[in-house]
């Protein structure tokens, strides 16, 4: 207990942003030990190198706080959050530079930004070109992008009423605290930690259990960790060019399918931000939506093809269909979790009725995105569950104007307001998009492509960028102002909006 509680001061001591430094510093020393197993000498002194100067600048900056325990605040951890996606990835892109030498500082910091922010977005296309200890480093960051993002949901996010808490019954003003009894009276700080604590194991858990059932299935150990740490973080990074080209085939797709699902509800892995109602899945609305959408709308996209092949008198192929059916399923999952991996089948979904891909539809599931204190971006479900429930309110005030609507037992979890903050929110999401593609069209992006990266950052669901359009958009070519503005929008679709403007708010700042 005593070296329990010398551990937690030595960690309250840190500010939180150079604990995630030292965090990732540590970190780099993962791939600059495979590399050294591989005999890649250059790459692993990369890291390696990197590594100890990121711990040697954060021992001078903790000698310098001397015995000082600063104040933490909440303003602080969510300002802390933001340095981790803006500042940071400057750190994590040195080695990278320095590891391929054929690359710009500014993409390489655009590599880490849409790794950190669990966007995925490929600057490097070709994966022959990234050493396989570089792709193992791209997952490792964004795994740790997607941890950071599981414990601030409910250290930092939920106290304040932000990323999806605002709906909520309990972020209602009066509605009560969205942190656990436990912990309302702790430091946030020390909050953090605990909640840290708690969930880290279970991430790593389930991170472990993927990589083992990715191996059976067929996988490389490099694939399947990489994919692993995909999953989990919903990032689309692969060390082959995308699940459609991994050795473990359907097998393997059906087992990320199921991890998937931990994207679509924090319901699914943890219960520490659910103080009243039930805590079922079967009662909680983001699920149930979620899986309406995922069973829903492959069978709306079987029907749409298989009635194109009937018109076309293509031959009756149960096989084909069947492959058809799969890969709109496992895709489908895969956008609305804002994973963006391709099915190996969801070209024979395309090819069985001799239509071109749906683009728009992927961009709609991820706008959408998944669940609220997820790793998942987008709206997210409960908003959309939130607009959903004001408009069969508005329908049936149509047909009875002297009704009087009652909470029911199916939206408990959403306050008296919750429609109109979830309104305010699409339309702050809807401005956003509108002025960075306005800002991308102005630095030389045609409309198309404007909209395509736009949604895709935003969403973070950077694999849009190769499969939405009519071609993959090639992000090397792009302008360096482009590309800055990209990873603008990567951190604004990771910390949304409001959370920006909570920052800006002097009042957050004089509680």
């Amino acid at each position: 207990m005593a070296r329990r509680t010398k551990t937690s001061n030595g960690l309250l001591r840190l500010p939180l942003f150079l604990l995630i430094w030292s965090i990732a510093s540590l970190a780099m020393w993962i791939p600059a030990v495979h590399a050294l197993v591989l005999n890649d000498h250059e790459t692993s002194r990369a890291f390696f190198y990197t590594g100890v100067l990121g711990l040697f600048l954060i021992a001078l900056v903790g000698l310098s706080l001397g015995h000082r325990v600063p104040r933490y605040g909440m303003p602080g951890q969510l300002l802390s959050l933001l340095a981790t996606f803006v500042i940071l990835p400057l750190f994590l892109a040195l080695p990278v530079q320095e590891g391929l030498g054929n690359t710009t500082f500014l993409n390489a910091y655009f590599d880490m930004v849409s790794a950190i922010t669990t966007t995925g977005a490929d600057i490097y296309p070709d994966p022959d070109r990234l050493p396989p200890s570089m792709h193992l480093w791209r997952a490792i960051v964004a795994w740790l992008g997607g941890l950071l993002m599981w414990i601030s949901a409910s250290a930092v996010l939920a106290p304040l009423s932000l990323g999806g808490f605002e709906v909520t019954a309990r972020g209602e003003p009066g509605g009560g605290s969205l942190v656990p009894s436990h912990m309302q009276e702790a430091d946030p700080k020390r909050r953090l930690i605990e909640v840290a604590r708690i969930l880290t194991p279970v991430y790593a858990g389930l991170t472990l259990m993927l990589w083992v059932l990715l191996m059976i299935t067929g996988d490389t150990p490099l694939v399947a960790i990489g994919h692993a740490m995909s999953v989990l973080s919903t990032s689309g990074i692969s060390a082959v060019g995308g699940v459609e080209n991994a050795a473990s085939g359907i097998a393997g797709e059906m087992v990320m399918f199921l991890f998937m699902f931990f994207a679509l509800s924090r319901l699914t892995f943890s219960h520490d931000t659910v103080t009243i109602g039930s805590a079922g899945l079967d009662k909680d609305p983001e699920f149930r939506t979620g899986l309406l959408i995922i069973l829903a709308m492959p069978v709306l996209l079987f029907l749409r093809h298989w009635l194109a092949a009937f018109e076309l008198g293509g031959p009756e192929d149960v096989q084909q269909a069947l492959k058809s059916l799969w890969g709109a399923l496992f895709t489908v999952m895969s956008f609305l979790s804002t994973t963006g991996f391709e099915s190996a089948h969801w070209e024979a979904t395309q090819e069985w009725s001799g239509l071109q891909t749906p683009g728009m539809i992927l961009l709609g599931l991820s706008v959408i995105g998944g669940g609220v204190a997820t790793t998942a971006g987008g709206v997210k479900l409960l908003r959309v569950y939130a607009l959903y429930l004001n408009g069969m309110r508005e329908m049936e005030r149509l047909v009875h104007p002297s009704s009087v609507s009652g909470e029911g037992s199916g939206n408990k979890r959403i306050q008296r307001n919750g429609a109109f903050v979830a309104w305010v929110f699409f339309m702050l999401f809807a401005l956003s998009l509108a002025l960075i593609s306005i800002a991308l069209s102005a630095v030389g992006s045609d409309f198309e492509q404007a909209l395509i990266l736009t949604i895709s950052t935003l969403s973070t669901t950077g694999p849009l960028i190769d499969i939405a359009g009519d071609a993959p958009i090639v992000l090397t070519t792009l302008e360096p102002a482009a590309k800055v503005i990209l990873c603008f929008a990567m951190v604004l679709g990771r910390l949304e909006t409001l959370a920006i403007i909570a920052l800006l708010s002097p009042n957050l700042w004089r509680s």
